[in-house]
């Protein structure tokens, strides 16, 4: 199945002005729709709407993080969506970043491969209705069972960047969940989790002829995440390290707008999709093409409706 989704809710849009919207999305062809959580809505709020809203839509979370709630209410707020949208629901976890976890949260952003490790193993076992008591290497938990399991029980994905949770994704989780790459990167990423893991990717499109503006504002974005430092190893491991290593000097030493200011154009374009509509559906096929399964599309703001933006970007089903 050809899937192709979008980013719920849309940037300045009312959660509840979205109903409309979503309930055409199905005729439109989008075949998924995926919420994100840092510091607006959370995450599952928007997907239980949906549920009620377009029933044939797929709806998936990306990313929850796994520190920001104890295990047992993560288990919770997955289950209570799988309820509401039976079969559809997918629950994508990651180990988020030390400013959402630490900074925004209050919590210690330690071994996150291993918590995301044991949260993906308390999770399969308590979402299919079993009774956990278990000593994890990053937490424990005692005599914990789902009074509401869901069936069915929601395939569980996971955010990847780099080898080590790439393979954790592909041989213990249903799927991958990446950003921040070119279609030419997917053959990497693709490479790691074997040709039969679904890989979906948040893909950050600007649909705007206005090069100047696409590249600004896709600059800012890039200073902002590609300096975090699991994403400054990611396109180390990617081959952009050279490329970037002039911004990341002047984000060192404080200079922020100088670090906008080095990124090239090339890896802006690379990594932001920018055009007309039909420029951009196309560049968004070039992921599905270079084996991505799950495109699912984050519009950023250029002024104009965004509702309109979301109908322009739908895909092409001549």
């Amino acid at each position: 199945m050809k899937r192709w989704g979008i980013t719920i809710p849309l940037t300045g849009v009312p959660l509840t002005a979205h109903r409309e919207l979503i309930e055409r999305l199905p005729a439109l062809g989008y075949t998924d729709a995926w919420s994100a959580e840092t510091a607006g809505t959370d995450a599952f709020s928007p997907l239980l709407l949906a549920a009620q809203w377009a029933p044939e839509l797929r709806l998936g979370t990306a990313i929850v993080p796994v520190y920001t709630r104890g295990p047992g209410l993560l288990a919770m707020s997955a289950a209570t969506v799988a309820e509401a949208a039976p079969g559809r629901f997918v629950l994508g976890i990651g180990a988020s970043s030390p400013v959402i976890v630490q900074n925004w949260n209050a919590t210690e952003f330690a071994k996150p491969f291993a918590r995301t490790r044991d949260t993906l193993r308390f999770l399969r076992a308590v979402l299919a209705g079993e009774k956990v008591t278990a000593e994890y290497e990053t937490f424990s938990v005692s005599r914990f069972r789902l009074e509401r399991a869901p069936e069915p029980a929601p395939p569980i994905m996971l955010a990847a960047l780099r080898p080590g949770m790439l393979k954790l994704a592909a041989t213990e989780a249903d799927g991958a969940i990446t950003n921040w790459l070119s279609p030419s990167d997917v053959r990497q990423v693709r490479a790691e989790v074997g040709p039969d893991t679904e890989l979906a990717a948040r893909i950050f499109v600007c649909p705007t002829t206005d090069r100047d503006a696409a590249r600004g504002l896709g600059r800012m974005m890039i200073s902002s995440y590609l300096t975090v430092p699991v994403y400054a190893a990611f396109h180390e491991w990617l081959g952009r390290g050279e490329a970037l290593a002039p911004m990341h000097e002047a984000w060192r030493a404080g200079d922020r707008k100088r670090a906008n200011e080095v990124i090239p154009d090339e890896v802006v374009d690379d990594l932001i999709v920018h055009g007309s509509p039909a420029e951009c559906r196309e560049k968004v096929q070039s992921y599905v093409d270079n084996g991505l399964t799950t495109p699912v599309i984050a519009l950023l703001p250029t002024g104009e409706d965004p509702v309109r933006q979301v109908e322009a970007l739908a895909p092409d089903r001549g």
